[in-house]
């Protein structure tokens, strides 16, 4: 079970934590997808999901070459809830992000919703 310090940890970092509430908000994306929105490098991007994954907020799935993260479903709803918030609370903050994610071209297309 995740303690606040795992969660507050893995989310102390600005990558991180941009990251998670973009998926927080889509649902799930994948690694092109972050380095789009985030504007930074496919190792950048995929060590810090690898990060997210190990604590236990993240999951993936494979869909051809594409590798998609979404939110651990199984995590507190405390986790859930805190995310929520601050997903309303700072719209602002991942403006710029959101903006790069929408305008992005050549988008994966997925075959199947998330699990």
């Amino acid at each position: 079970m995740l303690t606040p310090p795992e969660v507050f940890k893995s989310l102390a970092d600005e990558t991180r934590a941009r990251a998670t509430l973009l998926i927080a908000h889509q649902g799930e994306l994948c690694v092109c997808e972050l380095m789009c929105a985030l504007d930074d490098s496919q190792p950048k991007i995929s060590r810090h999901l690898a990060q997210l994954r190990s604590s236990g907020l993240l999951l993936d799935r494979r869909q051809g070459q594409w590798v998609y993260y979404r939110l651990n479903p199984d995590l507190p709803d405390w986790v859930h809830e805190m995310l929520r918030l601050t997903l309303q609370g700072n719209a602002e903050w991942l403006q710029t992000n959101a903006s790069r994610l929408q305008n992005m071209d050549g988008r994966p297309v997925r075959d199947a919703a998330c699990c």
